[in-house]
């Protein structure tokens, strides 16, 4: 063993959807913070999706995919197996959108369950952390908006529903589902619930979430402009916020984690200024949308001192134009 002696120094921990935008950078503070790392894939073998994975710092010697797929039942057992910890990050691919309920809700709902049986079956788990959303505490009518949204909020149903947003909607019922299961078979959960992601990639392949922000620095409002106010926070702040609610023996609960909440107009003000040489819009279409703030003390309470925009975006501008995407 010789060099290898600090190996188990914080335990063998699985992190789901490992090739995805934020599970490659969680993947990557944990090694380096000393974590033996299962990651699941749906294909190991497909190099091109996981390359990026390989060449993270100590990924040789502690990282190891294992296939596994939300919708099949027990395909979650052999990579939580004496696990001490599960990162639940993946989200199923959202689909065409012509039967939400099959292709979005049922899958959300259903793969968490069954990643959580698994949790169960392995008496080495000893806590989990979901990756849930801020979309699930602020899509609702009924709030005062001089009072910051905190954990205790929930987002309506039938709002979603009504509004035919599917995103919000998922996110919710599978937390909510996770939340269940835990408290009905003794499973410690810790929930984090990240604004906008903004950030650096470490997957060549572009993520939904990144494709929306090219959109934006070329000029697009479309996919940009049903936002109307939003929270952002940083990809490496997200990874950070999942490994505190992990460690810290007391973290219990639901985590909101965002840094800063801006309307559209200021953030295309904010970037058109700090990036001139971008084709930013100038202005959107202001939306009728209930002004809101988050209130992110209970996660600031952890440690975490959230990094700004300037930061989020120059670090996220920098790695879309390295990959060639801008």
């Amino acid at each position: 063993m010789g060099d290898n002696k600090d190996v188990d120094l914080k335990g063998k921990v699985c992190v789901t959807g490992a090739s995805g935008y934020l599970a490659s950078w969680l993947i990557k503070r944990l090694l380096l913070s000393g974590y033996q790392v299962i990651g699941t894939v749906r294909d190991p073998g497909n190099y091109e999706k996981v390359a990026h994975l390989w060449r993270l710092e100590g990924a040789k010697e502690n990282l190891k995919l294992v296939k596994a797929d939300l919708m099949t039942e027990n395909s979650f057992d052999a990579a939580i197996s004496g696990c001490e910890g599960v990162f639940h990050t993946a989200s199923p691919v959202l689909g065409t959108r012509a039967d939400p309920q099959t292709e979005i809700l049922d899958p959300a709902i259903q793969g968490t369950l069954n990643v959580l049986r698994s949790c169960k079956k392995n008496p080495s788990v000893r806590r989990v952390i979901l990756t849930s959303s801020s979309s699930t505490v602020r899509v609702r009518d009924d709030f005062d908006p001089l009072i910051p949204l905190d954990e205790s909020s929930w987002s309506s149903e039938e709002l979603c529903r009504s509004l035919q947003i599917w995103y919000p909607l998922s996110k919710t019922l599978a937390e909510k589902a996770a939340w269940e299961y835990c408290k009905e078979n003794g499973i410690s959960l810790a929930t984090i619930l990240p604004s906008f992601v903004i950030g650096p990639s470490l997957p060549r392949e572009i993520c939904s979430t990144l494709s929306d922000v090219i959109g934006l620095l070329k000029g697009e409002t479309e996919r940009f402009q049903w936002h109307g106010r939003m929270g952002y926070v940083h990809i490496d702040d997200v990874a950070l916020c999942h490994i505190l609610a992990y460690e810290n023996a007391d973290a219990s609960g639901r985590y909101i984690c965002s840094s800063d909440v801006i309307d559209n107009n200021e953030l295309a003000s904010f970037l058109s200024s700090r990036y001139p040489t971008l084709t930013v819009p100038k202005r959107f279409e202001q939306l009728d949308r209930p002004s809101y703030e988050l209130n992110t003390s209970k996660m600031r309470s952890l440690g975490i001192k959230f990094k700004g925009l300037e930061e989020m975006f120059d670090d996220c501008i920098a790695s879309l134009k390295e990959q060639g995407h801008l």
